[in-house]
């Protein structure tokens, strides 16, 4: 018997400031949500990104 792999999904970073998309992400499905501090360009400075699915 084969084990099934997990495939990649794809995710979104989302600002919690502004809620705008600015970044995806392939991760498999599976543990905690990332929670990233990411450049923001519509703010130009580096605000707190949460991981959201589509």
């Amino acid at each position: 018997m084969a084990k099934s792999k997990k495939k990649a999904e794809t995710i979104f970073l989302v600002c919690e400031e502004t809620g705008q998309y600015n970044y995806t992400l392939r991760k498999k499905p599976g543990g905690e949500k990332l929670r990233l501090k990411k450049y923001n360009p519509n703010l130009r400075k580096h605000t707190w990104h949460n991981e959201k699915k589509k």
